[in-house]
């Protein structure tokens, strides 16, 4: 074979004693430069120095480093050898270059040729680590294979695998950053598809895991994940589909796409069939006065819906129990299984009226019996409004308790002040109407009645001492103890002051001190009087004055009609206009703050009144003698002894003349 690398012999030698290492060193110097290049030895060398020369790994390095020292004994050699040393150095590069881009090719097309090889297969690896976006595996090949991150979670949203474990996936291709993309849904899916496809084809129910929520539905795990739409996941809408993450459901595979992996699943269909089923069987027993057993499915404001079985009921809010219910909650929760009783059914709208209550007897059939008026009954406070409280009694059976019947104070304002929703309380039955569903309760009359014995307590005459809580036009209302208030009329504030409203005497809130006029118990009435307190001036007056007596005033105000005449203290007399001059036609001299000598023409005491007139007073008056003469003569006449005019005087005098 022909050396393309050294034609020149002193190549030749170079290189066989350069590729035979073996040799011992006098063997090398023994070696004659110019052997022949048809020696069959030369040429073995020479094909093993080409080999070396291909090898992409060998290195020339030592060549060159050999070359001048193998050259020193032949001086005409020289210049071929450093002409043909660079020469080989350069092609052994470019074939150890051509050889390792060859191998790498063959490397790469034998493991592209082994990724194309596994195809759909499904192959073992193990879980290496665990990255932001990857699950590390090995599978076998050069470089490590990458499984999405998501494909492995569960609904809890942890990995499922841990480094160590061994896991199946399928590999689908390399990617550029490097590493192979593998999946482990692929694998999932290869596994159990042909399970599931017969599934599909028998109708047959699977049995899968809710793992995590999506848009429009749900993914569940059936061996691989599929797609539940919300629309699927029960008969009725569903508003909260997180609350079924993590539950294990029956569904049905209804739709399958082997090429893009897609499976759409419904438990929709099983509950339908299941209650179609029911429904069929429902039916059967299903009639009005039937008792029948159901769930709880739903509450609203106004009632309970009841599954019986296919069907559902209402049971509305008044047929559920004899008594006042706010809301269904209070008697049923949602997946409580009760007895109802069918009230009413429309076959044609399948509707369907329930009652609890008509389970049991009505307890008011015999209330009246069970709760006769007078007896004590305990019971629990339901509700509280501005008129009373309504007590429980019993299921069914509640009585009012009336603001009025509470205490036996009239200063409780509304009843929230003294009980409150959910306190026991003891009360007395007061009345009892079956008819119309009323019991009327009471609570004060467990209480000492401090009307009964208050004659007794305070009897008429008696000072008390209390405060003024109250004041009307007509009054004052005095608080002497807790729950008795008496009033004091404006007519029994003042012997002498004409009161037009109490708060001209006496201030809510003070204390004051009154006397008692009267006591009614049973209409818990109470009269009080402060002006009682005082001597009646008037009374004093009338004891001590009599018609034609004289008395001096000071005129306080005046009128068309006359003056009013101050004449004692608090003792107001009226001077008529007629009788304001003391010579008859003549204007009247009377002005407020004036003081002049009156005579008292007029006397009325029912009426407590007295009239004056300033001209009597100037003389032109019947003596004393004549007025007491007159006085035992008018009652001999049927005229009133109460009332004595100076006109009476005059004309009996007259009369007298005769």
């Amino acid at each position: 074979m022909p050396n393309v690398l050294n034609p020149e012999p002193e190549s030749i030698t170079l290189n066989t004693e350069l590729e035979t290492p073996t040799l011992e060193p006098a063997t090398e110097l023994d070696a004659p430069s110019s052997e022949s290049t048809s020696n069959p030895e030369t040429a073995e060398v020479h094909t093993a120095v080409e080999s070396h020369a291909l090898d992409a790994d060998a290195s020339t390095e030592p060549v060159a480093q050999a070359a001048p020292a193998q050259l020193e004994p032949a001086d005409h050699a020289e210049p071929v050898a450093h002409v043909a040393a660079p020469a080989e150095h350069s092609a052994d590069s470019a074939d150890d270059f051509s050889a390792a881009l060859e191998a790498f090719e063959r490397e790469q097309a034998a493991e592209a040729a082994a990724v194309e090889a596994y195809g759909d297969k499904v192959v073992s690896g193990t879980v290496l680590k665990q990255t932001e976006k990857h699950l590390v595996v090995d599978v076998g090949l050069k470089s490590e294979g990458l499984v999405p991150i998501e494909q492995v979670l569960d609904h809890a949203g942890a990995v499922r695998f841990q480094p160590g474990e061994v896991i199946e996936v399928v590999i689908e291709r390399e990617e550029p950053e490097g590493g192979y993309l593998v999946s482990y849904e692929k694998a999932q899916r290869l596994r159990v598809w042909d399970t599931i496809e017969k599934h599909a084809n028998d109708k047959t129910p699977v049995i899968g895991t809710v793992v995590s929520r999506v848009k429009g539905g749900l993914t569940v795990d059936i061996g691989l994940k599929a797609f539940l739409p919300g629309s699927q996941l029960e008969i009725r809408p569903v508003r909260n589909l997180d609350g079924y993450l993590g539950q294990q459901i029956e569904v049905r595979v209804i739709k399958l796409n082997k090429k893009r992996g897609n499976v759409v699943v419904s438990r929709k269909e099983i509950l339908e069939e299941e209650q179609n089923a029911k429904r069929s069987t429902t039916l059967e027993h299903l009639g009005e006065g039937a008792v029948l057993t159901g769930t709880v499915k739903n509450l609203t404001d106004y009632g309970a819906f009841v599954d019986l079985g296919g069907i559902d009921g209402l049971l509305h809010i008044t047929d559920m129990s004899w008594g006042r219910l706010t809301h269904p909650r209070d008697l049923v929760n949602v997946g409580d299984e009760i007895q109802v009783k069918v009230l009413k059914f429309d076959k044609d709208k399948q509707r369907v009226s329930l009652g609890f209550k008509q389970l049991t007897p009505d307890p008011w059939l015999d209330a009246s019996e069970r709760y006769p008026v007078g007896a004590h009954v305990h019971g629990r406070v339901l509700s509280v409004t501005d008129y009373g409280a309504f007590v429980e009694l019993e299921q069914g059976i509640e009585g009012l308790v009336h603001l009025s019947e509470m205490t036996w104070s009239k200063r409780l304002k509304h009843p929230s002040k003294l009980v409150k929703p959910g306190d026991e309380v003891d009360t007395v039955v007061l009345s009892v109407n079956p008819a119309d569903r009323r019991i009327s309760l009471g609570m004060k009359q467990l209480l000492e009645n401090p009307w009964e014995n208050l004659t007794e307590r305070y009897p008429a005459g008696t000072v008390v001492e209390g405060r003024v809580r109250n004041l009307t036009d007509f009054g004052a209302f005095i608080e002497i103890e807790d729950g008795i208030d008496g009033l004091v009329h404006v007519s029994n504030l003042s012997w002498t002051k004409r009161v037009k409203h109490p708060s001209e005497i006496v201030k809510k809130g003070e204390k004051v001190k009154a006397v008692v006029l009267g006591v009614e118990p049973q209409n818990r009435r109470l009269s009080l009087g402060i002006k009682q307190l005082q001597p009646d001036v008037w009374e004093s007056f009338f004891a001590t004055h009599r018609v034609g007596d004289q008395v001096h005033g000071k005129v306080l105000r005046t009128a068309q009609f006359g003056a009013f005449v101050e004449i004692a203290e608090g003792v107001e007399g009226l001077c008529h206009i007629s009788e304001a001059s003391e010579v008859p036609g003549e204007p009247s001299k009377l002005d407020a703050g004036q003081e002049h000598d009156f005579k008292i023409i007029k006397i009325n005491v029912e009426e407590k009144k007295v009239g004056l007139s300033l001209r009597a007073a100037s003389g032109h008056e019947a003596s004393r003698a004549q007025v007491e003469h007159y006085k035992e003569s008018a009652h001999k006449q049927p005229v009133s002894s109460g009332t004595t005019t100076l006109g009476d005087l005059i004309n009996w005098r007259k009369n007298e003349s005769k």
